[in-house]
């Protein structure tokens, strides 16, 4: 398993985990945001490739392109 194939991995755990919030992706996006190595978040902004769930894609999205409002 290569570095983004992991990293793929734990972005869709994380959504998994955070189900229950009202908004998975923002919260899967703020928990990259604080605890993720800079490296790491470099790596999965940069990835387009398949894997992701949609809800992991949009939390990607989120830490890529921020709200305005945060």
């Amino acid at each position: 398993m290569t570095t983004i194939d992991r990293l793929v991995s734990m972005v869709n755990q994380i959504v998994a985990n955070l189900v229950h919030e009202p908004d998975p992706a923002a919260a899967a996006a703020e928990h990259i945001r604080l605890y993720w190595d800079p490296r790491m978040k470099k790596l999965i902004s940069e990835y387009s490739g398949d894997g992701l769930s949609p809800t992991a894609a949009a939390a990607i999205n989120q830490l890529v392109k921020p709200d305005d409002a945060a």
